[in-house]
């Protein structure tokens, strides 16, 4: 993760040094955050509060309290709105300190990277062997295939980290001591990154039941061979609006028919269309789920995600669609694989 320490200070911090502090922050935000000497957030500083303490009578030998700005702008972390991040992008914030529950900070947010700042967890499935994209994935993990200059798993990564996401599990099998090497912590990507591993093969589902602890109360669940620009913030924001158990990412898939189609009832004919074309929607292998209900998914079985689809239906909860009319491809084969090198110099991720 991006490291911002350097913008926070201790309150007896006197004007001079603050000053110094400020003169040796080399990105474009001139911006201090004061703590207390709990560690608690207490206010900000900038080179215009400082001139206008010394204007006031203030000396440099004097507290950075004297002339900080104590009505700041900040983020509760289980406790904020999306429209409140959307409103303080709109008033221009662009460092935005993130607050427990006794106002520490434990993050520091750069509004102008973030499209959003989405409260979920993700878990991306990469565990697979890629066998239709063999020889290309005989060394080389599926997740780690290049498209443009990095693997397709990094897209998916940085898109996530672009709309705010913080704490991401990675499941492996299959060649995945490579992955882990690749992203490590996840700090270069500016996100945390964990890993679990399936011994035994799981299926598409059975690999989340491994991850031992989501910080949020909504998991994003995905599979890692994607190259798709969703707009997660209008995901997410459909989940809560239809109160979803479960939204599943969709896309709409038309189907021809070249001839005319008769509908028949006890072989007499009700009605016919000429040359219809049907639309379905197919399952694009990204999902918003309430954690609580991964705790069904044991680890230990094989469990994939049909499985888990119908054991929500079954107990009549909401399972919901999204329909995803953004770029989506599922890199499963060779002509895939050549569809998204091209697609991906047209695509902004």
């Amino acid at each position: 993760m991006k490291n911002f320490s350097h913008h926070i200070i201790p309150d007896n911090t006197n004007i001079r040094e603050a000053l110094v502090s400020l003169n040796g922050i080399h990105d474009t935000f001139l911006l201090l955050f004061v703590i207390d000497s709990e560690c608690k957030m207490i206010g900000t500083i900038t080179d215009g509060d400082i001139r206008r303490a010394l204007i006031s009578g203030a000396t440099m030998e004097d507290s950075v309290t004297i002339g900080m700005y104590q009505s700041f702008r900040f983020i509760q972390q289980k406790a904020f709105s999306l429209q409140q991040f959307k409103n303080y992008k709109e008033e221009g914030i662009n460092l935005l300190p993130i607050l427990d529950d006794e106002n520490k900070i434990i993050g520091i947010k750069n509004l102008k990277e973030l499209k959003s700042l989405l409260p979920i967890d993700v878990v991306i499935m990469a565990g697979g062997e890629g066998q239709r994209l063999r020889p290309l994935t005989e060394k080389t993990p599926k997740p780690l295939l290049k498209v443009g200059d990095k693997p397709i798993i990094e897209h998916n990564i940085d898109r996530l980290v672009k709309f705010g996401v913080q704490n991401i599990y990675i499941t492996l099998r299959y060649l995945g001591q490579q992955i882990e090497d690749y992203f490590g912590d996840g700090s270069k990507n500016n996100t945390s990154i964990k890993y679990v591993t399936e011994i035994e093969k799981l299926g598409t589902f059975g690999a989340v039941g491994l991850c031992a602890e989501f910080q949020n109360d909504v998991v994003l669940v995905m599979n890692s061979d994607l190259l798709t620009n969703i707009d997660y913030d209008d995901f997410y924001t459909n989940f809560v609006e239809t109160e979803a158990d479960m939204l599943i990412a969709a896309v709409p898939y038309a189907v021809k028919v070249p001839y005319a189609v008769l509908e028949i009832e006890n072989s007499r004919v009700k009605r016919f269309a000429e040359k219809p074309t049907y639309t379905y929607h197919s399952n694009a292998g990204i999902y918003l789920i309430k954690k609580d209900l991964l705790d069904r998914i044991n680890g230990r079985e094989m469990y994939d995600a049909t499985d888990f689809m119908q054991s929500l239906i079954n107990e009549n909860r909401n399972v919901q669609t999204y329909p995803l009319l953004e770029y989506w491809l599922d890199i499963g084969k060779h002509d895939d694989f050549r569809k998204a090198q091209e697609a991906i110099k047209h695509m902004k991720l």
